[in-house]
């Protein structure tokens, strides 16, 4: 009797409600209303009034609210504001309700953008929650102008930050500054233990005080926090001293900065322990100032950079030299004082913190400023000065201007000079520090470079996922990175995409190998592409085997061929020979291999020699490959046969398999792949007649072949329905995925394919993909050969204008 009693009582607390409700509203109907010319509207219900009531009184209702039966409860749920909303979620849960679509609706209402195709939601609740935060953290969200995203008792930041799984900082560090400052303590706390994924897109140029935030904010985030990845997308002209920054800290490295406050967090930890030596010595060395790790790995390598132009200039005449001695006379002589032009005033109409390019008349650094007197002052016989880089401009406003804090004279010349001459590498200049950063890693101490003594210090936690996407390493970032790779013990996965790498691969494959040796090394995931590689792509798949033996997952895509596959120029030496040598590869863990090849006929050889090593290869992925005769390529499949026992998975992209059917189907009677895809491979290009029965009576004796994928073969409605004989009452077969787009497939064909396997009367054999084919010619009948599959599969199909395809349908006919 006391689950009754108890409903009664809080049905009857609601009823009360709504009668106060009820007498509230009448009395604002007795009150003359204006009237509109719409007409009058039809009054709310009466359930609706007391549900907008408890809603904006839940602040005091809360606990009664949670104890409404269901039925009530769920009529409320959507009335509730975005905080009450996720507050009540467990309580909901309980009374077997759920608020996903009202979450749902929320997003479409409010975000108003539609979730990729390919993303799978699984809560919408936190997908809201987290993009709400981003949104509010940028200002592109007014929380006032819905009643639903506005409440006063709670702050939006630190209600939705437990949610956040994955934030985005992009162009000038938008939203670092703001979570570092003390009102936002609590919600940068709460990222520290929920954030698992900080990404960077599309970064500009930036000031000292924002570094100095972002430092801040990584030390909490990454080294007292949970993230464990870090990924940069699409910075075309990188930022040496922000990107060095990012490495480091993403790396372990912290150093406090002179400028920021002490970090609490390292100070309650330190208090436990014994005093120690400094650990800013052992990281800077003797007799060097204090600075944090990517200040010294910048100036580091702006070190070698003036000693590489200072041997340009020792080559250079006698007349064409310019000293800085010269030029401060000419400056005196012209009667301007040097130290006045080196330091402009700062009464100038730029806003505090931005910069100019270095081409601007007022430059805002020493080193900008230096560079522009000479090149304004030099004699016409002088050597040309380096085309200055194009750099974004600054949005300069209330929250663009930022104040320059902290760092002193040394560190603005520091950062003003990275800023000018980032971008500006002549080849040979690029050649001469290439050779000095080459030296310190074949062996040298790295502290004659300034760069940490990473053996020596003590660090942080570090992540364990690193990707770079179209992020240019120039020779100083190439070093850095290789430098911190060298030990980085934590890192799991590293993606390179498209960085421009060029002969630096060499300094990576060199530092990959020096982790390979460390203790604990957990690297087991390598994704690298690029446009070009010194190396042929065979070659360096090789020397990434032997360097990292270990290895799991490897990825690996060269656009265009090796300079080494062009004519050898006199006097280059090439690539060192512990890269590419002729030993044997010994035995690796590889489990996946995926190659992206350039154009050309590559040796079959070396592929052979990579797959022999790999006996644990459960996938393999072979992209635009191109053997010089079919031979090759069956001497390839018979590597796979003899000494991959374990391959389940293969994959062939954009080949010209025309000339290997009967590889093909040596293929297709391997008894141990489950899955095996073809895909633009031009199959049935040559005798369709003759190798499609082949092919059928093949996959009929196969009953370890789950998946077979076609795309883009021309199959046609003969090839459909030669290939429905698979499925017949005397196959052994036991396929289940079925991939058959863009195979130039009629409504007529696919309707006849539905009725043959109605007749031989299959179960449902899984998954049938039809995407691209030329359905819309007869929608009609389209349809009915979707409803009469979906009986026996489930099938994914698309609504694809094949009118564009009027060539590909003349070369079938």
């Amino acid at each position: 009797m006391a689950a009754p009693e108890a409903w009664r009582a809080r049905s009857c607390w609601f009823c009360e409600v709504a009668a106060a409700t009820t007498m509230e509203a009448t009395s604002r109907e007795a009150a003359p209303a204006k009237s509109s010319a719409s007409g009058p509207s039809a009054p709310p219900a009466l359930f609706e009034l007391c549900g907008r009531a408890v809603s904006a009184h839940m602040g005091v209702l809360e606990s009664g609210v949670w104890a409404l039966p269901g039925p009530i409860l769920q009529s409320i749920l959507p009335l509730l504001n975005i905080y009450y909303l996720e507050r009540i979620e467990e309580t909901a849960l309980k009374k077997g309700l759920s608020t996903q679509a009202i979450w749902r609706r929320l997003w479409d209402e409010l975000m108003k953008t539609r979730p990729s195709s390919l993303e799978s939601v699984t809560c919408w609740r936190a997908k809201f929650m987290e993009a709400f935060f981003s949104h509010v953290l940028r200002g592109t969200i007014d929380v006032s102008s819905d009643r639903r995203l506005c409440d006063q008792r709670f702050s939006p930041l630190l209600h939705s930050s437990r949610h956040v799984r994955q934030l985005t900082i992009c162009n000038m560090l938008q939203g670092a500054t703001e979570l570092v400052a003390e009102p936002n303590r609590r919600v940068l706390e709460t990222l520290a233990s929920s954030l698992h994924t900080l990404k960077f897109r599309h970064l500009l140029f930036s000031d000292v005080a924002a570094q100095q935030s972002l430092r801040q904010l990584l030390h909490q985030l990454i080294h007292h926090g949970a993230v464990s990845q870090v990924s940069l997308y699409s910075w075309p002209v990188p930022e040496s001293a922000l990107f060095i920054l990012i490495l480091t800290m993403s790396a372990g490295f912290w150093q406090p900065g002179s400028g920021g406050p002490p970090c609490r967090l390292c100070g309650e930890a330190s208090r436990g322990r014994a005093p120690s030596r400094d650990e800013g010595s052992l990281l800077l060395g003797s007799r060097r100032p204090r600075r944090d790790a990517a200040e010294r790995c910048a100036a580091a390598l702006m070190a070698t950079r003036r000693k590489s132009e200072a041997k340009q200039v020792a080559r250079a005449t006698p007349a064409t030299r310019v000293t800085r001695r010269s030029t401060q006379e000419s400056l005196t002589a012209s009667g301007t004082d040097p130290k006045r032009e080196l330091h402009p005033p700062a009464t100038s109409q730029e806003a505090p913190g931005t910069r100019r390019p270095p081409s601007a008349p007022a430059a805002t650094s020493s080193a900008a400023s230096s560079s522009t007197s000479s090149s304004k002052r030099a004699p016409a016989s002088s050597a040309p000065q380096p085309k200055p880089l194009k750099r974004f401009k600054r949005a300069v406003g209330k929250k663009g201007a930022r104040t320059r804090q902290g760092s002193g004279a040394e560190s603005e010349d520091l950062y003003d000079f990275v800023f000018i001459v980032a971008g500006e590498k002549e080849d040979g200049e690029e050649m001469e520090i290439g050779e000095v950063a080459c030296g310190a890693l074949d062996g040298s101490d790295p502290s004659c470079l300034g760069l940490p003594a990473l053996e020596a210090s003590q660090r942080f936690r570090s992540i364990s996922t690193l990707e770079l996407f179209t992020v240019p390493l120039s020779t100083e970032a190439a070093l850095t990175l290789c430098h911190l790779l060298s030990s980085w013990v934590s890192l799991e996965s590293l993606t390179l995409s498209y960085n421009g790498l060029g002969s630096n691969i060499f300094r990576l494959l060199d530092s990959l190998r020096a982790l390979s040796n460390q203790a604990g090394c957990r690297l087991r995931a390598l994704h690298l592409s690029d446009l070009f590689s010194p190396l042929p792509i065979l070659e360096l798949t090789r020397a990434i085997v032997r360097a990292l033996p270990l290895l799991r997952v490897l990825s690996i895509r060269v656009d265009h061929p090796s300079q080494r596959d062009n004519p050898p120029v006199p006097g280059n030496g090439g690539p060192p020979s512990h890269i590419i040598g002729d030993e044997e590869i010994p035995e690796n863990c590889l489990e996946q291999l995926e190659m992206g090849f350039p154009r050309g006929a590559q040796p079959a050889p070396l592929l052979c020699s990579v797959l022999k090593a790999s006996g644990s290869l459960q996938q393999l992925s072979l992209d635009s490959a191109t053997f010089a005769s079919p031979q090759d390529f069956g001497l390839v499949l018979q590597t796979l046969k003899e000494y991959n026992l374990a391959l389940k998975r293969l994959s062939f992209h954009d080949m010209n398999l025309a000339d290997c059917q009967s590889e093909v189907l040596f293929l297709l009677q391997n008894l141990t792949l489950q899955e095996i895809t073809f895909s633009f491979c031009r199959l049935f290009e040559k005798r369709p007649a003759q190798f499609l029965p082949e092919m059928v009576a093949a996959m009929k004796g196969n009953s370890t072949l789950k998946g077979l994928r076609l795309p883009g073969n021309r199959l046609g409605n003969a090839g459909l329905l030669a290939l429905a004989d698979v499925f017949s009452e005397d196959s052994s077969s036991s396929l289940c995925q079925l991939d058959i787009s863009s195979n130039c497939i009629k409504p007529d064909g696919l309707l006849e394919f539905a009725k043959r396997l109605e007749r031989w009367g299959r179960g449902a054999f899984g998954h049938l993909r039809l995407f691209q084919n030329w359905l819309d010619q007869d929608a009609v009948t389209a349809r009915e050969a979707i409803r009469r599959l979906r009986a026996t599969c489930h099938v994914v199909s698309d609504s694809w204008d094949s009118s564009q395809a009027f060539a590909d349908y003349v070369s079938t006919m």
